[in-house]
């Protein structure tokens, strides 16, 4: 099978190495990749947001399935281009990413069908003083979302008035966040243990993955300000077998089958950012495709042919065998530029890659290759992941920053806490 996957991040470093340990390819293609996929397949430097020059690209190869990593290129129509020509995808058409790329959107839909989320209220920019004078009758602390996608960083946690009206400020007023900010989601604060569950679907039945715990926030202990994502690892204590049960019931099929009841039939990785709350799960956000970082610690917990489950969700009847949990742990820990998730340097040169230990990943996220050196290119450089045998956060943990030691660039900056959450709340 011929294949090309979307995406130049860690993530989707992650789905090619996953996808090129199948026996089913032929081929794989990443575009434009990075230069830890080049050792997988066949990076191609395409814009991934030029639709016409993806699907040309496709025709001419005769690719056999698409797998979509970001959600800027399914929310811009990547996948309803794709196809229209012939070609199956895993990834959600326009419609259904949605659910992503309009937050406004999803919410509207688990109010609709009961599906339990956070309390909340939907302004656009005109409504600028309906919006202040709401925030000053509710209870703080309260969330302030921009409507569309914001690459993580339109979500703000205000803990009293003046901080809630600046959010609404840099939306409306200063268009911190684009169009993506013009219109706001301001939703109650909810506490508990956060919890991302991947669900992969065919739009009718599906299969969940072990469930990760994401860390969002640039500083230990989650303060400062939130990121694309610190680190991550799986699988998740907080979610136990009675807890995915009532996730699947409550939140996973209930959503699919109201996508599918409104016209949005949903095709491929719906992420599922929960928070585990004293009344039960609840939807944080829904994301149209899987998450990052989280996925470079829950592909390597998977065993069997994930390529195979991708595709036969892509061809209308997902094949729920395909995959299973191996019962190891894995910890995902953020080399981050100094600087980000603010203003950053590029170009600094990455010492040590060449770790060999079976047990360590080091997936690039935002690297570059010169004349056979790699050198930073992004705030979210690389992703340095611990892969253990048996379900041992703690030897999974020890073990990625053992891994994390041997690299080096200049204003390398990452947490020390990934899965500290987990092993303080651990029974022995």
């Amino acid at each position: 099978m011929k294949v090309a996957v979307i995406g130049s991040g860690g993530r989707e470093h992650a789905l090619a190495l996953k996808i090129s340990q199948s026996p089913l390819l032929e081929e794989l293609f990443i575009i434009p990749g990075n230069p830890g996929t080049k050792k997988l397949g066949s990076n191609i430097a395409l814009n991934p947001d030029d639709n016409d020059e993806i699907v040309d690209f496709c025709i001419n190869q005769k690719i056999e399935l698409a797998v979509v990593g970001p959600e800027k290129p399914l929310t811009n129509g990547l996948a309803d281009a794709l196809r229209s020509k012939g070609i199956k995808v895993f990834g959600p058409d326009k419609n259904a990413a949605r659910i992503e790329g309009e937050k406004s959107f999803a919410k509207k839909l688990m109010e609709d069908f009961n599906i339990p989320t956070a309390d909340f209220k939907v302004f656009t920019k005109d409504q600028y003083q309906d919006a202040l004078h709401y925030l000053k009758s509710s209870r703080f602390p309260i969330v302030i979302k921009a409507d569309g996608i914001a690459a993580g960083k339109g979500v703000i946690i205000a803990d009293n008035f003046e901080d809630a009206k600046a959010a609404v400020d840099d939306c409306f007023l200063n268009s911190a966040f684009g169009s993506a900010g013009d219109k706001v989601v301001i939703e109650e604060f909810m506490t508990g243990q956060e919890a991302s569950v991947f669900a992969i679907t065919d739009g009718k039945d599906y299969v969940v993955l072990p469930a990760a715990q994401d860390h969002k926030r640039i500083g230990e202990g989650d303060t400062g300000k939130n990121t694309g994502g610190m680190g991550a690892y799986a699988p998740t204590p907080f979610v136990d077998d009675v807890m995915m049960r009532e996730i699947e019931d409550t939140i996973i099929k209930p959503t699919i089958d109201a996508m599918r009841e409104t016209g949005n039939q949903y095709v491929g990785c719906l992420y599922c950012g929960l928070m585990l709350t004293q009344e039960g799960p609840k939807v944080v956000e829904f994301n149209c495709r899987f998450g990052d970082p989280e996925t470079q610690a829950v592909l390597p917990l998977l065993q069997g042919d994930f390529l195979k489950l991708l595709y036969s969700a892509a061809s209308g009847t997902i094949e729920k065998t395909a995959v299973s949990y191996n019962g190891g742990s894995s910890v995902c820990v953020v080399a981050a530029s100094k600087g980000y998730p603010g203003a950053y340097e590029k170009g600094k040169e990455i010492k040590g890659l060449e770790i060999e230990d079976p047990q360590i990943i080091v997936y690039h996220a935002g690297t570059k290759e010169e004349n056979g050196r790699i050198f930073t290119n992004g705030g979210r450089v690389l992703n340095i992941t611990s892969v253990i045998k048996e379900n041992n956060l703690i030897k999974a943990k020890q073990k990625a920053y053992e891994g994390l030691s041997k690299l080096y660039f200049d204003g390398i900056y990452y947490r020390k806490d990934i899965a500290d959450k987990a092993l303080k709340n651990r029974v022995d």
